[in-house]
């Protein structure tokens, strides 16, 4: 792999020798060609044998003829993984990186993690090739495509972390001038309304734990995400009551200001990852991929695989599943898989 350390250093010392050609001070500003930007042609072409070494890996769906996402080679007989969201319905296809076009068959999900096991009609196949060593904030982040030139670059911006689901509430908005977790409104359509709760009530507990304060009454709902139902023991004047209310994500005109306005700032420069958030495990990089872009290997320079891309999350932030998560979910959907085969044998031979 030195060559393809050579030709990054290569480009280094391109952009270098180019901004010494510069004069060495006027008040005019030197624009830098946009070929140089992060995602311009002339940079990504120097990453080309980042690409060269792993694009065999990788493969692009097709969902009734509309590029959708990109996939991970995981066995040579035709095993792939990819997004799972984004290849739901729909006459599925997978382009390889030899311009051929084969039929494809979603097999199993990991939900959690919105990752698929994907067959395809393809065989002699070459596996991706996971990075052995710890990612690090900073180093350099490449996604390969089937093409000869990188999807796109960037660095690694935030360690592995926990991604939390998109914020489902109750329909509640709180007194925070109140000692104690009092509705201050309720919101017409969602779960606290259906349930009865009026302005002045009082939340005690939500399932069982034991809430004194708005604060408690937020973070403890923020551990529960869109359709999970919760139990509320409520205060109304001198009585105490039950209710169980279903959690929902609010309608864009519903939902409170600050949020709403983050969601607009996320979306600048195309939209985001119909599933976003909501991972167990995820490292941040700041490639801005388009969601089609998703669910391929994102590589070292080395051309191994240091993450499969899963989301495009905002403006300047993309997540990728760690190689330590990823091997977890593909033993088990390899597992899963070969258990509904066997069932299915069992039923046909019954039969």
């Amino acid at each position: 792999m030195n060559t393809i350390r050579a030709s990054i250093a290569a480009l280094c010392l391109l952009l270098l020798a180019y901004s010494g050609s510069a004069q060495p001070f006027s008040s005019r500003a030197t624009r830098l060609p946009e070929g140089r930007f992060k995602s311009g042609a002339t940079t990504l072409r120097a990453f080309a044998p980042v690409t060269e070494a792993v694009r065999y890996s990788v493969v692009k769906f097709m969902l009734d003829g509309k590029t959708v996402a990109l996939g991970a080679v995981v066995e040579a007989d035709g095993l792939v993984i990819t997004k799972a969201s984004e290849i739901k319905g729909g006459k599925l296809m997978c382009r390889l990186a030899n311009g051929r076009d084969v039929d494809a068959e979603r097999l199993v999900a990991d939900d959690e993690n919105d990752v698929a096991l994907v067959k395809i009609a393809a065989s002699d196949l070459k596996p991706i090739e996971w990075a052995p060593e710890e990612v690090s904030v900073g180093q350099w982040a490449v996604t390969s495509g089937v093409g000869t030139t990188p999807e796109a670059v960037g660095v690694i911006s935030v360690a592995p972390r926990k991604i939390l689901h998109k914020r489902a509430m109750i329909g509640v908005l709180m007194d925070v001038q109140a000692a104690s977790a009092r509705v201050k409104e309720v919101l017409p359509g969602m779960g606290a309304e259906q349930a009865g709760l009026k302005p002045g009530d009082v939340v005690l507990a939500v399932n069982e734990t034991s809430i004194t304060k708005s604060e408690e009454l937020t973070r403890t709902l923020r551990n529960f995400r869109d359709g999970n139902t919760v139990k509320l023991r409520v205060q109304r004047e001198q009585e105490e009551f039950e209710v169980e209310i279903v959690m929902s994500v609010p309608k864009p005109e519903r939902t409170p200001r600050g949020l709403n306005r983050e969601e607009r700032m996320n979306r600048l420069g195309g939209e985001v990852s119909q599933r976003a958030e909501g991972f167990d495990l995820a490292l941040q990089h700041d490639t801005a991929l388009q969601p089609e872009q998703c669910g391929g290997p994102l590589v070292n320079l080395d051309g191994k695989a240091i993450g499969l891309n899963i989301a495009r999350a905002g403006r300047v932030a993309s997540y990728a599943l760690p190689n330590s998560l990823v091997k977890q979910i593909i033993a088990d959907l390899k597992a899963r898989s070969h258990l509904a085969v066997m069932h299915e044998q069992v039923r046909d031979t019954q039969q």
